[in-house]
């Protein structure tokens, strides 16, 4: 686990993030992938509006996108440069990454799962995709439980 000074370093890094999903999966394998974006799509993101608690990435015509992740209109620019909210958006990976994404999802059943959304050292927006398998109930109690053993340890060793 990281610390509480660490959590909102990352946070600070991410435009959104998808705090659920570490929660609801084990991620066994992450990656980073470019985002194609529309204009007023990225500058909704530097807003720091967008949403991907819904979303998840999928092949689709031998590529992979990533599907309902909300990142809302632009109200500063016109009607017709307007962007669709909840449209698919084209992940940039690159081919041997995506293929061995897509094999784990078709072989193994796991799911892709966007972690977070933040722009680079060089401006462009990224997305962190995870690789992850679904948790039962029973882990997921589990790890409610070591988080609050944790935390007690702490309150513990400061008094």
């Amino acid at each position: 686990m990281t610390t509480k000074a660490e959590e909102r370093a990352r946070a600070q890094k991410y435009v959104s993030l998808n705090r659920r999903a570490r929660f609801d999966y084990f991620i066994t394998d992450t990656v980073e992938a470019g985002l194609v974006l529309a204009g007023t799509e990225v500058k909704a993101l530097r807003t720091g509006q967008a949403s991907i608690q819904e979303a998840f990435a999928q092949p689709k015509e031998g590529d992979i996108y990533l599907l309902n992740a909300y990142i809302p209109e632009y109200k500063q620019a016109g009607d017709h440069l307007q962007h669709e909210p909840r449209r698919p958006r084209k992940l940039l990976l690159h081919k041997r990454e995506a293929n061995k994404m897509m094999g784990a999802v078709k072989k193994q059943g796991m799911t892709l799962v966007p972690l977070g959304i933040f722009f680079n050292k060089r401006g462009l927006a990224k997305v962190e995709i995870g690789l992850a398998k679904g948790k039962q109930q029973r882990d997921k109690r589990e790890a409610i439980k070591e988080r609050d053993w944790k935390r007690d340890q702490a309150r513990l060793m400061r008094e």
